[in-house]
């Protein structure tokens, strides 16, 4: 190992660094190829099979010609994951439907704040509250 230049060490980590990252754009494209909607099996099977016994040029010809629906595809992906975490979130906190009408949380507070000022009796608020809670 003494008699390995220092210049040879960076080479050799540049190497192995564009190695890794061929092999992660390897499995990206594998990904989206399986993902792809808009392609059917044959299409699926022969981009599988380029990409397999041609690796590095069939990663760089998919890149070319399918690269931009590749962005799309993930754009869209990640949109979804978003609108679903923020459904879920919202299902979670019991905020969905805010146009279907008040919440039984909204509507407790008015009725609450109806009592404190003494429009309704303790009487009423007590009814109401069973009402909404039925």
């Amino acid at each position: 190992m003494d008699d390995y230049p220092l210049l040879n060490l960076f080479w050799t980590m540049l190497w192995l660094f564009l190695w890794i990252l061929w092999f992660f754009l390897l499995f990206k494209v594998l990904t989206d190829i399986f993902r792809s909607h808009d392609m059917g099996g044959w299409g699926k099977a022969g981009w599988t099979i380029f990409v397999i016994l041609l690796p590095y040029l069939g990663v760089l010809v998919y890149l070319i010609v399918r690269g931009k629906e590749m962005g799309q595809r993930d754009r869209a992906l990640a949109a979804q994951a978003e609108s679903d975490f923020q459904g879920y979130i919202r299902k979670a906190a019991g905020t969905e439907d805010r146009n279907a009408g008040p919440r039984h949380v909204d509507e407790l507070s008015r009725l609450a704040d109806l009592r404190s000022s003494g429009a309704i009796s303790e009487e009423e608020f007590r009814q109401a509250k069973q009402k909404l809670l039925a």
